[in-house]
């Protein structure tokens, strides 16, 4: 199965009451690209005059929230953005909620699980629940891991085009860390294809020796998710064979995770049970 399918974006019009909301309009055209944007771009499909969209690009520049690439045309986004949108994953509202699924799923299944985003090229871990079984890798929220040797990293480059994964991957060196990583982009491309097809990723030894990972996309209603949840354990315990049986388990904790993110603040506040039978209910 298809990790997610193709959707086309909606843009947001650069439009507000104050200037303010003006530029975060803008920022939210953006974001919704999966590509640089540049002046002449946004002049077509905005509308607005050139001289006030370069004065609106040169303010969220200056702010850190925009940055300019080294052909000095086009823009991607900042540092300071970036940092904002992982802030706003690691301390969302539904933050108790997740915790709980995830509580439960290692519960079930016996080993450490986290939740993890995408941030550039690496691999964020928003959230983790630790195994109570002697033998285990800690690695904390907040902790980042290489996108491309990462079971999460790669269930998210498997969403993206071939041209913006290699426009990523290009800036972030495919580096080696153990004899299993992938670090030739054709050989990480027929992976990404398989991931692509079976809906789920193995790391294989591939950052860490001895460690063995499986992940499996959080459905996103809007199109592409950037949530993942994921299974470690040492392979003494946990083989890549022995990884496919937790699939059904992940499943359900992606499924009761987008319940989470469905629903609205008012539901939040009575639906963490909810959320969390669901995942542990019988497949």
């Amino acid at each position: 199965m298809e990790i997610v399918k193709s959707l086309k974006s909606e843009s947001a019009e650069p439009n507000g009451d104050t200037p303010a909301l003006r530029l975060f309009a803008l920022l939210e055209v953006i974001a919704a690209k999966d590509q640089h944007v540049s002046l002449q771009g946004l002049v077509e499909e905005t509308g607005l005059p050139k001289p006030t969209l370069h004065r609106m690009l040169q303010q969220l520049e200056t702010a850190g929230l925009l940055q300019r690439e080294v052909d000095g045309r086009h823009y991607s986004s900042g540092v300071r953005l970036r940092r904002l949108a992982e802030n706003l994953l690691l301390n969302n509202t539904h933050h108790g909620a997740r915790h709980r699924v995830l509580r439960h799923l290692v519960e079930e299944i016996g080993e450490s699980c986290n939740i993890t985003a995408l941030s550039g090229s690496e691999v964020v871990y928003l959230d983790r629940v630790e195994t109570a079984a002697p033998l285990r890798f800690y690695l904390h929220p907040g902790s980042r891991v290489p996108a491309h040797c990462s079971a999460s990293g790669k269930i998210f480059l498997a969403q993206m085009s071939p041209v913006q994964r290699r426009r990523l991957l290009a800036h972030a060196p495919l580096s080696n860390y153990t004899a299993k990583t992938i670090t030739d982009l054709d050989k990480l491309e027929l992976e990404l294809k398989r991931v692509r097809r079976d809906g789920f990723a193995i790391d294989d030894e591939e950052f860490l020796p001895g460690l063995v990972c499986v992940a499996v996309l959080v459905p996103a209603s809007s199109g592409r998710s950037n949530l993942c949840v994921a299974a470690q354990a040492p392979i003494m315990r946990l083989t890549p064979d022995k990884a496919l049986q937790l699939l059904p388990a992940l499943q359900r904790a992606a499924q009761a995770l987008s319940s989470i993110d469905a629903q609205s603040p008012l539901q939040d506040s009575d639906g963490p049970d909810d959320a969390t039978a669901s995942a542990g209910a019988s497949a």
